[in-house]
Formats: structure tokens, sequence, C-alpha cells
């Protein structure tokens, strides 16, 4: 069960599998970018641009260097570089934050570390700054069969003329006999 900002219980809208988590582990690194439609774990270390449509939860061993955009995002690790958060942005006691943060609503526990300036955003100030700085992966493309080879055109048999009999050779006339001249 989720619950929002004044601990009351939110229906999500679509129901979610455990599977449909993006998990970074403990020990794994990523060199690069990252885009997920789903939920992103991260436990391990990112270098590059991570994107999430969902919810970003960036434990206590994570380290991250570069961009971080979620739609929310629960911090425990350690972030050199920029955060931007399309709602609330969540910085837990342990974390580290060497960067400007972008943000909607923020919620700051005490004993977190921010070395950076804050910018309070608005949704559609997010979305502009993901079309400007998040490549997202194109939408697959729609698998189309190859169509199969065409075949030879095969035309209706012809039946063949019968064979003419050869003509016989006739033997040349014997000529006339010439008369004689008077």
């Amino acid at each position: 069960m989720n619950f929002n900002l004044n601990g009351k219980p939110v229906a999500r809208t679509v129901e979610q599998n455990v599977n449909d988590v993006s998990r970074i582990s403990q020990g794994a690194a990523i060199r690069g970018d990252m885009s997920s439609s789903t939920d992103i774990r991260v436990d391990g270390q990112v270098d590059g641009t991570l994107y999430s449509d969902g919810k970003v939860v960036v434990g206590e061993s994570a380290s991250l260097s570069g961009k971080l955009f979620g739609t929310m995002i629960d911090f425990w690790g350690k972030m050199d570089g920029d955060i931007f958060v399309k709602d609330t942005l969540s910085l837990k006691s342990s974390s580290v934050v060497n960067g400007n943060i972008h943000v909607r609503r923020i919620q700051v526990e005490m004993g977190a570390q921010i070395n950076g300036s804050f910018k309070m955003i608005s949704e559609q100030e997010y979305d502009q700054l993901v079309a400007t700085m998040v490549r997202k992966p194109a939408a697959p493309k729609p698998v189309v069969a190859p169509k199969p080879a065409p075949k030879p055109f095969a035309s209706k048999p012809v039946a063949a003329k019968p064979a003419e009999a050869p003509k016989p050779i006739e033997a040349p006339k014997p000529a006339a006999p010439s008369q004689p001249a008077s």
C-alpha cells in the first residue's frame, strides 16, 4: 500500500509486478545512460544519466555521478551531479548530494548533506528538462515478417507438337529422252 505525504493510503492505478523494477545491485557498475519506464532500485554504481518514468530508490551503498531523473526519488546514497524530480525527493539521513537539485517537492531528514543549490520546478518544467536532456530509447518498431521470395513464374506447360515425319527424299526424275534434231 502506498501513502501520500499526509499519510493517507493511495491506491495505485496500475498493478505492478516485483519483476517490473529494474535493479542495479551492489557490486554492479554501469557506465553510460540508462532509461526505464518502470521503477529503478540502485545499490551499485552508475556513471551517466539515469532516467525513470517511475520511482527511483537509491540505497545506502549506491554511488551515482552524472544526472538522475525520476518522478519520485527516495535517496540514501551518494550523488555527484544534478538531480531532477517531477514530484517528490526524499533525502534520507545518510544521503550526500554534491550537485544541484531541481524538484517540485522535497523532504530532507536531519543529517542529509547537500552541497549545491535548489530550484523548485513545476511538472511542465521537469518535462521540458527531460525533453532536452534525456535520450529515451526509440519505441520499438513493429516486427514485420519478411515477404517470401517470389516464386518463379511458371507458365502452363505447352504440349509439344508431334514431330512431323520426315518427307521422303524423292529421287530425281530421269530427264526426258532428247529427240534427235531433224
